[in-house]
């Protein structure tokens, strides 16, 4: 399989959602143009990325929402529920376990933190558990991913101590590159990046067309 850009994977999630509109909405059939409109890219683009993975559509008929949908959420794992915890449960870590949408396709097992105010708090479906449970939570529960929501200085210790226990995928929003090995997958989450990116796109909009493709 030929290298996949990061890119097409963020576009596949919009395609992902924007399908799932168009099936509440009792559509049957769409085309590479209804999602470039939906989700504010090229029809190029849209047969581009999808090619990627095999042949969805027919010439001249389009896609078939349900069966591209489905297609969507086997390739971007979500045909199966993965077991989540957070790790940092301040503010950030407290409003992801509120946010529902972490419903879909993720089952939050746990939270934990070192504030003694907090522990043994409820904060959506999960109570705050102290550090000292991290690994063991991690085995028992059968762990696939956390989210890293602790200050930057704590971030590469917790992430290695989550690896070692056997977590496979790493959320992090720490603003820090994690040095971990190579088969931990781990997704960066920077908030002033993308403030950044938002700045530089609204001062130099061509540039931002050319990427959209």
């Amino acid at each position: 399989m030929a290298k996949i850009p990061d890119a097409t994977i963020t576009r596949l999630v919009r395609y992902l959602r924007a399908l799932e509109r168009m099936e509440e909405a009792g559509a049957v059939r769409t085309s590479s143009e209804e999602l470039a409109r939906a989700t504010g890219v090229t029809a190029f683009q849209v047969r581009k990325d999808l090619a990627y993975f095999g042949s969805y559509g027919t010439r001249g008929v389009g896609y078939t929402v349900p069966v591209l949908r489905r297609e969507l959420r086997q390739i971007l794992g979500l045909g199966r529920k993965w077991r989540l915890i957070i790790v940092g449960m301040g503010r950030l870590g407290q409003a992801l376990a509120d946010y529902p949408g972490l419903a879909e396709g993720y089952e939050l097992v746990a939270g934990f933190d070192v504030d003694p105010e907090i522990l043994g708090r409820r904060v959506g479906p999960v109570t705050v558990r102290p550090m000292e449970e991290l690994e063991a939570t991690v085995r028992d529960e059968h762990v696939d991913v956390a989210l890293l929501a602790v200050p930057e200085g704590q971030a590469q210790g917790v992430a290695e101590r989550l690896v070692r226990a056997g977590v496979r995928g790493l959320l992090n929003f720490a603003p820090v590159v994690l040095s971990l090995p190579e088969e931990v997958a781990v997704e960066n989450v920077d908030f002033m990046a993308g403030l950044s990116r938002l700045g530089f796109f609204m001062l130099n909009p061509r540039w931002r067309e050319e990427m959209m493709g």
